[in-house]
């Protein structure tokens, strides 16, 4: 394999290594802030009877 596609190819899985990073990094990020807005929203919700009335 000559110099310029052994290059090309570490290059390419460097760039590939870097989508995925960044992927993860999303993917923790969102969980984190979906989790946060779910207690959020549990700690709005009021406790004991509901005042709705279903007829």
């Amino acid at each position: 394999m000559n110099t310029k596609s052994a290059a090309a190819v570490l290059s390419a899985l460097l760039y590939a290594q870097a989508l995925l990073g960044f992927a993860g990094l999303a993917a923790v990020l969102l969980r984190d802030r979906a989790q946060t807005y779910e207690v959020s929203l549990a700690s709005d919700m009021p406790s004991g009877p509901s005042v709705l009335v279903v007829r």
